[in-house]
């Protein structure tokens, strides 16, 4: 696994105060998508000021029309709702699963927290059926924390 391998170069990222947050954010996308040979399409969406959706913001991977996803709607909806991390190891299983790609065969969503509060998650499409653990998992929510100290600055 090159998650500890990866450490330090997603901390460079965050701690570059010379790129804006947003270039940042998309840089983290493509170091995970690149470098974790499952994470086939990587983005972050943030809830969408005072409404009920999620925007995403930045991404690595094929581009979406899901750029706006209500609460409640979908595996990312749903995350913004419950608070917990959501792991589909098929998702072809999942009822409430907005199809991105006809290649996703799993997602794992984790959301990001700042000040205790839900404003946003890492979202993590594979073309590999069940590959996400507790490894991944755990990695996800320390990109995660990392990604929230960004999100502190005044001009996140």
């Amino acid at each position: 696994m090159p998650f500890q391998k990866l450490k330090p170069e997603i901390k460079t990222i965050i701690e570059n105060e010379n790129l804006s947050v947003d270039h940042r954010l998309s840089q983290v996308c493509e170091v995970l998508k690149e470098n974790i040979p499952y994470y086939d399409w990587v983005g972050f969406y943030f809830k969408n000021g005072d409404k009920e959706e999620l925007k995403l913001r930045s991404f690595a991977g094929e581009p979406t029309d899901h750029t706006i996803i209500p609460f409640g709607k979908g595996i990312c909806g749903q995350v913004a709702v419950s608070n917990e991390n959501f792991v589909v190891p098929d998702v072809k299983a999942q009822n409430n699963y907005i199809a991105c790609s006809i290649n996703v065969k799993a997602e794992i969503v984790v959301p990001l927290f700042l000040n205790g509060e839900n404003v946003g998650q890492i979202d993590i499409d594979s073309h590999t059926p069940d590959p996400f653990s507790k490894e991944d998992e755990a990695f996800l929510q320390w990109v995660n924390e990392e990604v929230a100290e960004i999100l502190k600055a005044p001009s996140a």
